[in-house]
């Protein structure tokens, strides 16, 4: 059977740059991946077929080759450097780890990556008023730190690491999986490629100790309940020269008496008389920074009527500015009334109309509707 022109197979042309070629074939790799395709063969052949085109085409020497003579270019020997000479096992792997890293069987990680430090998280609680200002506060915490007399490099001083013993200083391992070979980090040295045979007495060769550790931190204006502040490279330490981990700051913002907070705009409910809801007043509220605010209440105000004071709310974390307060005023039904007071109540009673209650009067003419029909 014959071969199929390349280009044709990854769906390109001659003149398609090295990145639409690379990205041609992406797309066929992940479609028949065999582990996507399990005993299907038809997909294995094109998983292949695509590798092999694309084996071609991202070389240039080959891919001119090519171009001048075909698939003929790379039989009998005169490929130089041809799919014929393409050991798929040994080098399945490279190829794939420019696409998926180390997911798919490839993955030149750095030696020291499996010995970076563990994250870290600190529960931290703040009042409204401290999300409000922003605050600094010190902190105090268990982790390990690199170790003085090695240094962090976990051997003894004087002493270097050497290889590891069963990957040979590679930090990885290879194992056959069918047609293609499977790259994982070494067992024994956790991907570092070394091995510690003097180890340094202080920290039994891990390159770090517990300690105990004093931090000083910013709180930025305006953080919410639930925001978690990331510090680099304050976490633990890593194992044998490794990278530090890093801290978590989870902060928990304590509800507040008289604020309720929606992101970055307040509400509170301000009770008010009935008097002053129906013949109007002037009153003074608090705001965040400790203040206060006047607001005037128009006569006929009705309870759950809401009052907006722009830029008195909360400042916002990323950017200028600041959210709203919401005042709602709530009208409270005065009780134990003395005598004058009932006395003043039961003659406006009797004198006022439905003009001065307009949605009694229409709540109680639906409710004569409805019992009628």
């Amino acid at each position: 059977m014959a071969k199929r022109d390349y280009y044709d197979v990854l769906g390109v042309n001659k003149n398609s740059t090295a990145d639409q070629i690379k990205s041609a074939y992406r797309k066929l790799a992940v479609k028949y991946h065999p582990d996507k395709n399990k005993d299907d063969k038809a997909a294995e052949e094109k998983f292949k077929e695509a590798s092999e085109a694309y084996h071609v085409l991202s070389n240039n020497e080959r891919k001119q080759n090519y171009d001048n003579f075909g698939h003929s270019a790379f039989e009998n020997g005169g490929g130089r450097g041809g799919f014929s000479n393409f050991d798929f096992s040994s080098n399945f792997s490279d190829i794939f780890e420019d696409f998926f890293g180390e997911g798919f069987g490839g993955g030149r990680r750095s030696r020291r990556s499996n010995n970076r430090g563990s994250d870290l998280r600190y529960d931290l609680s703040i009042t409204l008023e401290e999300a409000y200002n922003g605050k600094k506060q010190d902190i105090k915490f268990s982790t390990s730190e690199k170790c003085d007399t090695c240094k962090g490099s976990g051997s003894k001083p004087g002493h270097d690491a050497g290889s590891c013993s069963m990957c040979g200083g590679h930090g990885q391992v290879r194992s056959s999986q069918g047609f293609f070979t499977v790259q994982q980090t070494c067992p024994q040295c956790s991907g570092s490629g070394e091995e510690i045979t003097n180890p340094c007495s202080s920290c039994g060769g891990q390159g770090k100790k517990q300690a105990s550790k004093r931090l000083s931190v910013t709180i930025p204006k305006g953080v919410d309940d639930g925001t978690r502040i990331r510090l680099a490279g304050k976490g633990e330490a890593g194992s044998r020269g490794g990278s530090n981990g890093d801290l978590y700051l989870f902060i928990n913002v304590h509800s507040h008496d008289l604020f309720k907070r929606s992101d970055e705009n307040l509400f509170f409910e301000c009770p008010v008389s009935i008097a002053d809801a129906a013949l109007g007043t002037s009153i003074e509220i608090p705001i965040i920074d400790g203040g206060k605010a006047k607001i005037k209440i128009p006569s006929g105000t009705q309870s759950g009527k809401q009052f907006r004071l722009k830029g008195k709310g909360m400042p916002h974390m990323r950017g200028n500015g600041s959210g709203d307060l919401y005042v709602q005023v709530s009208t409270e039904v005065p009780i134990s009334l003395n005598k004058e007071q009932k006395e003043l109540l039961e003659k406006f009673r009797e004198i006022e109309n439905e003009k001065s209650n307009p949605s009694i009067k229409k709540f109680f003419q639906k409710a004569k509707s409805f019992w009628k029909n």
